[in-house]
């Protein structure tokens, strides 16, 4: 019954193939919950409408890193600021 879950995990798997799908292949525990996933290459927001919404990327990575390495619907505004890490 959270409210704000955040998940953090690697954004491929060993071979490269994403981890974030266009549907799960695996058994849910809880439906919609997610609303922020943080991997080694970005901070995205988990949107029902706009799927995953790229909120920033990891220094170094491009945007068309995330992309390559996204399997499921992103959504990419016009300016994604590189993270922080101060």
């Amino acid at each position: 019954s959270a409210e704000n879950i955040i998940v953090a995990m690697m954004h491929t798997n060993k071979r490269g193939d994403s981890k974030l799908l266009k549907e799960c292949s695996l058994p849910l525990t809880g439906v919609r919950c997610v609303k922020k996933i943080v991997t080694n290459l970005a901070v995205l927001e988990v949107s029902p409408d706009n799927g995953f919404v790229l909120l920033e990327r990891a220094p170094g990575v491009s945007v068309e890193e995330v992309i390559t390495a996204t399997e499921g619907k992103l959504t990419i505004p016009d300016e994604v600021p590189e993270m922080s890490l101060k």
